[in-house]
């Protein structure tokens, strides 16, 4: 059965010829030696997909006894440390470990809340769900209900649930009925019924709401984003506003909050490296594509830019230079 963590615009693919034991050992070597080989730990770890390297990560606990996570830990340092880390790391644990530190310690990093939990299909929810609980004993739910409060709190609880349709198919009539109850919910009434935003933005898929959102300018003469703006407030709007963006184009809303990241003075590598691992082999050729479209320059040039040593080199190799770019200027042709 496919991944639900692999699509098809990712930078990375299997690595042919593809050896657990001999990768295993060759890491093994370049950790053990007198200072550490990390050429040969990055060309072995940017160069292998999730799947493989969780086989590299078997071979490496039955060949020596040791997690090769907390030997990568033991060896390297800073923000190199945290990506070579992330790269061995499942993908469901993964975003369940940057959910507990979004929650973790003063204050909440509500903009890593809302992008994982806006960007994550239904399956993937419940894959994070259950490694959060294998991990922390404790359930994503009740930590979100105590980490966030009021409607931002509903909305979260609702997306971390994994019920929102996936179908492809959509449905005018309901896309006509939703939009009427989201025109009525807010434009079209003294104060705003949350709840009803809530459920329809939070259910419905993408797709759906595409189409909703068109009917909804039919209706209203608005745009849904400035609806949003004019009627709700704080991280219940930011969540809204992300779950639009997402469903107009997901790869553009992440090369929005890559652009973020990068951008301005220091780098968000908490960020960076999360959208960088978590969509190397889903869409990221997508991403680039819409970085560059909106931004004018490629992301490659600004983690160049704006990051450096062996941090660096790692990002660039995830980020895929030659890959697709041809894909990349095709598509930007193409787009309407």
């Amino acid at each position: 059965m496919a991944s639900i963590w692999v699509g098809h615009r990712g930078t990375m693919q299997d690595y042919p010829g593809f050896s657990p034991s001999v990768d295993a050992e060759a890491i093994r070597k370049a950790i053990r030696g007198i200072g550490t080989d990390e050429e040969t730990l990055i060309s072995i770890l940017t160069e292998r997909t999730n799947a493989q390297r969780q086989l590299i990560v078997q071979a490496y606990q039955a060949a020596y006894g040791k997690e090769l996570k907390d030997d990568l830990k033991g060896d390297l340092s800073g923000h190199f440390k945290e990506l070579m880390v992330a790269l061995v790391t499942p993908p469901a644990m993964f975003d369940a470990k940057q959910l507990k530190k979004s929650m973790k310690g003063v204050g909440t990093s509500e903009h890593a809340l809302i992008e994982i939990l806006t960007t994550r299909t239904s399956r993937q929810m419940k894959e994070i769900s259950q490694a959060y609980y294998t991990v922390y004993k404790k359930s994503l739910g009740d930590d979100i209900s105590s980490e966030t409060s009021g409607d931002f709190r509903k909305a979260l609880l609702t997306l971390a649930d994994g019920r929102r349709d996936e179908s492809l198919k959509v449905d005018e009539q309901l896309a006509k009925k939703d939009a009427q109850i989201l025109y009525n919910a807010g434009e079209n009434r003294w104060g705003t019924d949350e709840d009803k935003f809530t459920e329809i933005l939070c259910l419905r898929s993408f797709p759906q709401l595409k189409l909703t959102f068109d009917e909804y300018r039919n209706i209203s003469q608005k745009d849904i984003e400035d609806s949003i703006k004019g009627e709700l407030s704080g991280h219940f709007e930011d969540l809204l506003l992300a779950i639009v963006r997402c469903a107009r184009s997901m790869p553009a809303f992440l090369a929005e909050r890559l652009h973020q990241a990068l951008k301005g003075v220091g780098t968000d590598e908490f960020t960076l490296n999360r959208i960088m691992v978590s969509r190397s082999e889903i869409d990221l050729l997508d991403i680039r594509a819409e970085f560059k479209k909106h931004y004018g320059y490629s992301l490659y040039s600004a983690i160049k830019s704006d990051t450096s040593g062996n941090y660096e080199i790692t990002l660039l190799k995830i980020c895929g230079r030659g890959l697709g770019v041809w894909n990349e200027c095709h598509q930007l042709r193409t787009q309407p």
